[in-house]
């Protein structure tokens, strides 16, 4: 959301900014995701990550509601997660990623999902998402335990079946991040209607008394 301070007769302009982070197995599709939302390509022959990735994305939901998201696409290789816990400080959420083709990484998301509980900050918002939609006929099985894990592991929503390729999904599965991350983390002020931490007994813009009103995107 955008915030205006004024300084000089000038007013400026400040987004909310969040942190999110994208794990799964090697070659799910983190960056092909990643590439789609934030720059609306699709590459066959896109090369594995290493390491780590990032990219920025401005992202308007609404008229009023203005987001700067720094992601973050973490390499699938098991080398990798070694390092996984100093990215996940600090972050408002992660998607956790499988393909809708591979049992074995939907098997594999029990394993990112102890990394980020044992490091990420409380109350992180996690999102389940499916890629390559456009290469399943009959998905029936798969999203039914994908909703399975999404409900005991506290998973914010629906499990997403997302196709980088055909755009399927895409921009819907980092709108729920963002909604999770808003009702999850902040309050919106009676007042001024500005949005702030849920940590603040009052609001930083106006000074009213916080009165955790609800968000709605």
């Amino acid at each position: 959301m955008f915030h205006f301070f004024r300084y000089k007769n000038i007013f400026i302009e400040k987004m909310l900014q969040f942190k999110i982070v994208l794990a799964g197995a090697k070659n799910v599709g983190k960056s092909s995701l990643l590439a789609r939302f934030c720059d609306d390509i699709f590459d066959e022959k896109m090369m594995d990550t290493i390491g780590v990735a990032f990219k920025r994305k401005k992202m308007q939901v609404d008229e009023m509601h203005h987001f700067d998201l720094a992601i973050w696409d973490f390499g699938g290789e098991k080398k990798y997660r070694i390092v996984f816990p100093q990215y996940i400080k600090g972050a408002s959420a992660v998607l956790i990623l499988y393909d809708a083709t591979r049992e074995d990484t939907i098997n594999d998301v029990y394993n990112w999902l102890e990394l980020i509980n044992n490091n990420s900050d409380t109350n992180v918002v996690k999102v389940l998402v499916a890629t390559k939609a456009d290469l399943i006929n009959n998905n029936t099985l798969n999203i039914k335990k994908a909703r399975e894990i999404a409900k005991k592991n506290d998973f914010y929503g629906e499990p997403i079946l997302t196709s980088s390729k055909t755009g399927q999904n895409v921009e819907k599965a980092f709108r729920q991040v963002v909604e999770g991350i808003t009702k999850i983390h902040h309050q919106k002020c009676g007042k001024c209607g500005e949005i702030f931490s849920i940590k603040l007994k009052f609001c930083n813009y106006c000074g009213t008394k916080a009165t955790m009103d609800a968000i709605t995107l």
